[in-house]
């Protein structure tokens, strides 16, 4: 009887429940065709469903009176629905497309982004220049991504089939005549930027817009460090450098130094090297930036460094000595007014002497002066949700001096250009990216327009179209000899571009195509602009950080180019490309370090003397957070000390490092900020 009355009391609560339980039901559409999968429920409940493949839904509710239901679906704007719940039923639902402003996307073409953090386990940028092989060089860091070359015997960026000059570099906006340090032939360079220095690096690989220009290939714009609000000091050594640095924080203005020495004379005394070094390689760098915000809508800053480098080597018979002194400066001034308006002002100056003794031959010397001023303004306005426009002017003066007996020649010259950048949202997910530059050189105009045509399905997929032209002046040594008939190369870019950003992973696809014109070709012993040549090829990159503590990143890189310029008699593959390029790289955050591997692998490079084998170098680094303010960084480049061959010289001989391993080992202190990743932070 009892066993009765229970199974009774339980099937009128059950019938009571149904009871009060309300039907929901309706179609979600976009006003054309209805969404599948469109999640919707009663807000504040678990009462809901996913909408069927005939964008239909339905599900009971045991709520009563007034209820929210919403409504969401990814790329559209969230839909809600305020009614009794008794009357949700034959509902449509027209959901209206996600609409993102024009300040909201970022076009990300051929654009690899870093920035600074201070959170150790997510540094960002100081994480990429300690990535690999790079020994803390922005430069070096950078050639761990896809479109670049391994060119071991001088160091420098090449880009997608480009030489190294056609990647420009540019600080706050303003050009830099040199970026990189010197040495002798054969031997790496590193950047001259210590990567303290800046909060935000974006390298772009091609089909840039029209503020930038003097660069075939590619583009490296650097924003330095906004004005500090603490004092910062602090040092730091390892076996080959020395630094010191600091920053004195202001009501309004922060004046920040940067002292660094480095030297290979200790180094060379503890591992053998193959060259001949008479004198050990020598850097001496200074830094300064002074910063002032008089107001949330004015900012100045100013920077200027200065390098000191010198070097001596015996070789072929002869006893080369290179000494050379780099200054740059530059002062730039932003201002923003009402209705989204600003204006954009600065000055740059670049200067650098050279001077080299038994440059050829015994008792030659070689002397090499350059100057350039680069002065730009620049109007930004940001006109509604749909438009925003940008116009400005520059000039670069140029200066230059050579003599080498008995040649020698002084150049003058300057490039006036002007541009308009029109960014503008079509329709909600497509945005176009117009602009046309144009530059005068002594009196030819040349017009390059370019365009991107960006389709954002969402947050986390875009695709690219990017097309245009642009120039770049060649050397003046070319320059002079060619008694200025060479005038401005160009380069056509067209780039396909697929990325895609999930929450633990990013994969970037880029297909490209670049036709050169007017390069220089020495015909007659003279330089005339008949050369010419084509680049080609896909970038593919992938990072992934599922696993709990570990990153990995692959880049891989095929380039197909020829070209017909300087001294070449027919149209060939340019001895720096290899057309396979693939790096892999891991990094593991274990407590208090960091431990980094990279695998890096370049196909051969064509020479008339043969191809050279394969590049193939493993390398190892570890970073340790000793303290909050000590951080000891210490790698190993090419583990399995294998000696790749770079290059043949004319000699036919393969060119080699000058080591096949290099260890490095260093210690960073704050001396005042709790942050030791901050002791050259400007």
């Amino acid at each position: 009887m009892k066993h009765r009355l229970t199974t009774l009391i339980i099937l009128l609560a059950t019938a009571c429940n149904m009871a009060a339980q309300t039907m929901v039901t309706g179609v979600v559409t976009d006003g054309k065709e209805r969404l599948v999968g469109a999640n919707v429920f009663i807000l504040g409940t678990i009462d809901g469903c996913l909408t069927d493949s005939l964008g239909q839904f339905a599900f009971e509710t045991t709520k009563t009176g007034e209820v929210t239901l919403k409504t969401t679906y990814i790329g559209y704007e969230d839909y809600t629905h305020v009614a009794d719940a008794g009357q949700m039923t034959h509902l449509t639902i027209q959901m209206k497309e996600q609409t993102f402003t024009i300040n909201e996307v970022v076009v990300t073409a051929s654009t690899f982004s870093f920035g600074k953090s201070d959170n150790f386990k997510t540094m960002d940028a100081l994480d990429v220049v300690m990535a690999g092989n790079s020994c803390g060089d922005i430069v070096a860091a950078l050639q761990t991504l896809p479109g670049t070359q391994m060119v071991g015997e001088d160091g420098k960026l090449y880009v997608r089939g480009g030489e190294s000059g056609e990647c420009q570099t540019f600080v706050n906006g303003m050009h830099v005549l040199m970026p990189y340090s010197t040495n002798t032939e054969n031997n790496a360079v590193r950047g001259r930027f210590s990567p303290f220095l800046f909060k935000g690096i974006n390298f772009s690989l091609g089909g840039y817009g029209g503020e930038y220009g003097q660069a075939l290939s590619a583009v490296l714009p650097m924003e330095t460090t906004d004005m500090a609000t603490s004092d910062k000091y602090g040092v730091s050594a390892s076996l080959v450098d020395w630094n010191i640095g600091g920053t004195k924080a202001f009501t309004n203005s922060s004046l920040s130094f940067n002292a660094a020495l480095t030297s290979m004379g200790l180094y060379d005394r503890l591992f053998t090297e193959r060259f001949d070094f008479t004198r050990p390689y020598r850097k001496l760098s200074c830094e300064a930036q002074y910063k002032r915000e008089f107001n949330t809508s004015r900012v100045l800053k100013t920077y200027i460094g200065y390098d000191l480098t010198s070097v001596g080597q015996f070789v072929d018979g002869r006893h080369l000595s290179l000494k050379e002194h780099n200054v740059y400066a530059n002062i730039t001034h932003q201002v923003s007014f009402s209705h989204g308006c600003s204006l954009f002002t600065g000055m740059a100056n670049s200067t650098v002497f050279s001077d080299i003794d038994d440059a050829v031959t015994a008792g030659d010397h070689y002397h090499d002066f350059r100057n350039e001023i680069h002065l730009k303004a620049e109007v930004r306005k940001t006109c509604s949700d749909v438009l925003k426009m940008s116009a400005g002017v520059e000039d670069y003066i140029r200066n230059s001096r050579m003599r080498f007996d008995p040649y020698r020649y002084h150049l003058d010259y300057n490039i006036l250009a002007t541009h308009v950048d029109a960014q503008w949202r079509i329709i909600p997910r497509l945005f176009l990216n117009m602009s046309a530059r144009a530059e005068m050189m002594e009196t030819d105009w040349l017009f390059m327009p370019r365009a991107t045509l960006s389709y954002v399905p969402g947050k986390r997929l875009q695709f690219s179209l990017v097309a245009g032209r642009y120039s770049q002046t060649a050397e003046d040594d070319i320059l002079a000899q060619s008694r200025n008939t060479t005038g401005q190369s160009t380069a056509d870019h067209a780039v396909l571009s697929m990325q895609y950003k999930a929450s633990a992973t990013l994969l970037r696809i880029e297909s490209y195509w670049k036709r050169y014109r007017h390069l220089p070709l020495l015909e007659s012993n003279i330089y005339q602009p008949h050369g010419h040549g084509r680049s080609q090829g896909v970038d593919v990159f992938v990072e992934n950080n599922s696993f709990k503590r570990l990153t990995t990143t692959l880049s891989y890189s095929f380039n197909d180019s020829k070209r017909l310029h300087l001294d070449f008699t027919h149209p060939r593959t340019p001895d720096y490309v290899s057309r396979h390029n693939l790096r892999l790289t891991a990094k593991y955050a274990m407590g208090k370090c960091i431990l980094g591997l990279s695998e890096s692998y370049a196909s051969g490079r064509p020479f008339p003397q043969g191809k050279t084998p394969p590049y193939n170098s493993v390398d190892v680094n570890l970073t340790y957070l000793l303290s909050p303010k000590v951080i000891i960084y210490t790698s190993l480049n090419n583990v399995l000390g294998r000696t790749n061959i770079f290059r043949y010289d004319t000699m036919g001989r393969p060119v080699t490092a000058s080591r096949d391993r290099f260890f490095y080992i260093g210690i960073f202190v704050s001396l005042k900020n709790n942050k030791a990743y901050d002791i050259s932070n400007f």
